[in-house]
């Protein structure tokens, strides 16, 4: 590979990954960061962020946490210290053009008519194809100037939490325009940076949409700042799962409930046989236990602000739809720094934000959309052709389209990591980039497209039975076993990777698990 022209999309957790695992295998992509340094969703997050997973699961497999971080949540800093720390251990940090904005590509050298006829991915099923194709990729810098890059193949790392936000539309005369105030997205707030973000609620009154991570760290933070003078207002549209821990009871740690080889055998899964099918089946009773066993202590402090969201606990880690509660966050609600406003819809007037069920809008002077992003979005934009435009992400109907969830089954010498998320997106995004990196050194071939695409479909069941109204996250976090094995399996490796039975079957894999994989060529 040490010839092959490879460029990677993004510095983020999964881009600093890929990179790694190709520079070990002779091949030195470029990276493109549009952004002044690494990290991506850690480069700029508001002042109390904190991992939502626990520490010994959100890392990379051969570069553990230093003894010197002992929280079992760090905080943003800790966690963009030790990409930093990945990234200068590996040489990665060598291959990173900061500033530099993919803004468009086109595949050139094969027809989109031939390349819509191949049966084999790529025309032969291997990741440079035949060499007649080429991306060309659009890269503005900083100043705006564009330039033409080549690639054999392109890894596009984007993420799916930056970059395009969602920002919820508005019959005319009722959205941000009737509004007096300030309205801006999540996106932006953090941008800002914490002094100036600070500054602008400060003594203010802020109204936050929404009800998970940002809006959340947000509200927390207006919180800190104000107090009670001017409490914070969060609209809330949909209740979720809003936890202290992931300890119920005192001592009964969720991942054993959830995220072991026989929580697995609870669900029906892509791909299984009748067996496995038919134990799903019986054992659904146990996983309804399993669920309302934890929702019992959970919502214990939801219930005195009417808070327990409508759907269960197994289906909110099913769609990947949980948070860890900022630090005091019902100590705050009980002083009322923040106040809870629960209402399917809202809308602008002069003075603030109106709500379901109150005749008075919530007086604003600044309101603030915690309403998250359009990921799929920033993967269809990011081509010129009318072609890859209309299949990359599929339909509002569909999952995004991704052979483990990884590679467009008609999309030649591109992969995509980082989009479906998982129970720890690093974790996840580190294997990924051990199997995309043996694949593109000729470890195994794809199967044909046909093959992929009823794979493909196969996890579309699953995400839409568990998942729900969002499948089209393509959440993996309760299978996210059962999905390393299948990028275990494609490598020749052993997906069995505890010693002894019991430990198989009721521990967590964790990322510690996989830092031994040696992959077979075929």
């Amino acid at each position: 590979m040490d010839k092959k022209r490879v460029v990677v999309v993004g510095a983020g957790v999964s881009g600093l990954a890929v990179c790694k695992q190709l520079l070990e295998r002779g091949c030195r992509p470029v990276v493109f960061e549009s952004g002044s340094v690494l990290g991506g969703v850690w480069a700029n997050p508001p002042e109390c962020t904190m991992l939502q997973t626990p520490r010994p699961m959100y890392q990379y497999s051969d570069f553990p946490w230093p003894e010197s971080v002992t929280e079992m949540f760090p905080d943003h800093r800790q966690v963009a210290a030790y990409l930093d720390a990945y990234a200068r251990h590996f040489g990665v940090l060598g291959c990173v053009r900061f500033g530099h904005r993919v803004v468009g590509m086109e595949y050139d050298g094969v027809s989109e008519k031939a390349v819509a006829a191949w049966e084999e991915w790529a025309g032969n099923g291997q990741a440079f194809g035949s060499g007649d194709g080429e991306w060309r990729l659009s890269v503005a810098d900083a100043e705006g100037r564009v330039e033409i890059h080549t690639a054999d193949f392109v890894v596009l790392c984007i993420g799916r939490f930056s970059g395009v936000p969602n920002i919820p539309t508005f019959p005319v005369g009722k959205g941000p325009e009737a509004f007096d105030g300030q309205v801006i997205h999540s996106m932006e707030y953090a941008k800002m940076g914490t002094t100036k973000a600070k500054e602008m609620i400060k003594g203010k009154r802020v109204t936050v949409i929404g009800y998970l991570k940002s809006a959340l760290d947000i509200a927390s933070e207006c919180a800190e700042v104000n107090g009670t003078a001017h409490p914070c207002t969060m609209v809330v549209r949909t209740k979720h799962w809003i936890i202290p821990d992931y300890f119920a009871w005192g001592g009964v740690h969720i991942s054993k409930l959830y995220l072991n080889r026989f929580s697995e055998l609870l669900i029906h899964k892509p791909g299984e046989g009748f067996l496995l099918s038919l134990l799903a089946t019986l054992l659904t009773p146990l996983r309804w236990a399993f669920s309302k066993f934890a929702e019992s202590y959970y919502s214990i402090p939801m219930k005195k602000y009417d808070m327990v969201p409508d759907h269960s606990l197994f289906d909110a880690l099913a769609a990947c739809l949980i948070a860890i509660t900022p630090k005091d966050h019902y100590k705050r609600l009980e002083e009322g720094s923040i106040v809870l406003k629960k209402s399917k819809t809202f809308s602008f007037c002069k003075d603030g934000v109106l709500v379901e069920g109150e005749s008075s809008p919530i007086k604003s002077d600044i309101v603030i959309f915690g309403t998250g992003f359009k990921g799929d979005e920033k993967i269809k934009d990011i081509f010129t052709s009318e072609y890859f435009r209309s299949i990359a992400v599929g339909s509002t109907s569909t999952t995004v389209p991704l052979y483990r969830e990884c590679i467009h089954p008609k999309i030649p010498q591109l992969a995509v990591i980082g989009y479906s998320e998982s129970i720890a997106n690093l974790y996840t995004s580190d294997i990924r980039a051990k199997w995309l990196a043996h694949f593109m050194d000729g470890g195994f071939r794809l199967p044909n497209i046909t093959a992929m695409q009823k794979d493909v479909l196969e996890w579309e069941k699953y995400m839409k039975r568990y998942s729900g109204q969002y499948f089209r996250r393509s959440g993996i976090a309760i299978l996210h076993t059962w999905y390393n094995d299948q990028l275990c399996r494609d490598m020749g490796c052993n997906p069995r990777r505890k010693k002894g039975f019991f430990k198989e079957l009721f521990e967590v894999y964790v990322p510690g698990d996989y830092v031994d994989l040696c992959p077979k060529k075929e």
